[in-house]
């Protein structure tokens, strides 16, 4: 008489400790806003300026300008990614709110690297030597998607960050006070940029932008790190 061997399969349990993908997802969140608070700093021009105001100040401070065009290469390679991984917390408690975040502000974000293009010209400008008159001229001269971007990225990030922060705070799953903070962040800093002028007060809109994405990561962090293991089934 023969016995019969039975087999159990087990699922592999999952890890304690979230994996590299997490982590980098996590770090990648705060990224990009912390990224433009401090290109907001240190951006040697006023946005409101004349073209022959601007072009004076880059030249003034060309080295100002170069660090605006490394931090906005960040910005433009973090920003998307961090908002739809923030997007994923909130998405089942607040699925409207969150896909009209979604619709907004990704392309407001994709629309910053035109506008980078006009700060890269400055810069480039000012390397090659040409004129004050040159320089103004040619930044004034400026193709008219220049224009179109600008608007899809203060409407896009400005309201789409708006619904974003009202999402967290409808998931629960991040504090109170960070999707709050997520909220008046973005329209802090039109204030600043439109009526103000002040470069700090603008500084202190993107960094609260930065805490609040800072909380998401924190709250991915945990979420992956708590879940329980899968039980094998027999």
């Amino acid at each position: 008489m023969s016995a019969r061997t039975s087999y159990v399969a087990t699922a592999p349990a999952r890890r304690s400790s979230p994996v590299f993908s997490t982590w980098a997802t996590a770090l990648l969140l705060p990224l990009g806003p912390a990224a433009v608070a401090v290109l907001r700093l240190v951006l040697p021009y006023y946005t409101a300026g004349s073209p022959e105001e601007t072009v004076a100040e880059v030249g003034r401070h060309p080295g100002a300008q170069s660090a605006v065009l490394w931090l906005g290469l960040v910005a433009v390679l973090t920003l998307v990614p961090g908002v739809i991984a923030a997007a994923g917390i909130c998405r089942a408690a607040a699925p409207r709110l969150t896909s009209w975040a979604l619709a907004l502000a990704v392309p407001g974000y994709l629309a910053l690297a035109v506008m980078l293009g006009a700060d890269q010209l400055l810069w480039s400008a000012h390397q090659a030597g040409l004129s004050a008159s040159q320089s103004a001229a040619l930044f004034s001269a400026a193709h008219p998607t220049v224009g179109i971007a600008t608007g899809i990225f203060v409407v896009g990030h400005v309201v789409g960050t708006v619904l974003l922060g009202i999402a967290l705070v409808r998931s629960g799953r991040v504090p109170a006070w960070a999707g709050w903070a997520t909220a008046v962040s973005q329209p802090l800093h039109f204030v600043a940029t439109v009526f103000l002028g002040s470069p700090q007060v603008d500084f202190v809109g993107w960094s609260l932008t930065a805490v609040g994405m800072a909380m998401v990561a924190r709250e991915l962090l945990r979420s992956d790190s708590s879940t329980e293991p899968v039980t094998p089934r027999p």
